[in-house]
């Protein structure tokens, strides 16, 4: 189980993030995101040793604000092999240095993330040890595993995993708000994963996170 540290960190999981977003080809603000942490879960692992965490910020910096999900992996080394994938490094007032991953290049990020669609695991609270994330919620048709064999594509959408059956998991880089009520799949989709967020007027927000997409059989 997780053990959140509330402790100081330098620098902030906001000011790597400042530096980092506009980079990605699905940010949509201005050159110099206005960040705000917004909301999120956390996920375990089972070997304690990578801090998993999808955080959702809001960006003010547009002529409308935006949220952004930004699934992360805090590692105690750096990870080999996925250099292109560094949001940065930071000095963690208990853990020392901790190197930021994208979560969606992380394998351990994404292993957990299939656990949480096939309901083997549980979403957990982003700023409480031991505690469900309560607005978080699965649904999936149908049973079996899902293969962690992914080729992981960025666009301007977001982030596709794709494996080579064909089965696509798209992470919603930029969720968008949906109306009350349930928040539904788009047709043809297996499974989600949906959240809310704070949104900068104060209002709680809803949508889709990750979307499962079957490929051939």
């Amino acid at each position: 189980m997780a053990v959140i540290h509330h402790t100081t960190l330098k620098p902030t999981k906001l000011e790597l993030l400042t530096a980092w977003l506009p980079s990605r080809p699905w940010y949509r603000g201005a050159a110099e995101p206005e960040l705000a942490k917004a909301g999120g879960f956390r996920l375990d692992d089972p070997q304690g040793e990578v801090g998993i965490e999808f955080m959702v910020v809001t960006d003010a910096s547009g002529p409308q604000p935006v949220a952004y999900l930004v699934p992360l992996a805090y590692r105690g080394a750096p990870l080999e092999g996925a250099e292109h994938a560094l949001v940065g490094t930071m000095e963690h007032g208990v853990l020392g240095r901790r190197w930021a991953y994208d979560g969606c290049h992380d394998p351990v990020v994404v292993a957990q993330l299939a656990a949480l669609i096939e309901g083997r695991v549980q979403a957990q609270d982003q700023n409480a040890s031991d505690t469900p994330a309560q607005e978080i919620v699965v649904s999936r048709t149908g049973e079996g595993s899902l293969s962690t064999d992914f080729t992981v594509t960025d666009d301007r959408e977001g982030t596709a995993l794709t494996t080579p059956q064909g089965t696509v998991l798209r992470l919603h880089r930029a969720p968008q708000p949906t109306a009350e009520g349930p928040v539904v799949p788009p047709q043809g989709a297996i499974a989600h994963v949906a959240g809310s967020w704070e949104a900068p007027d104060g209002t709680r927000a809803q949508g889709a996170f990750a979307v499962l997409h079957g490929g051939r059989a």
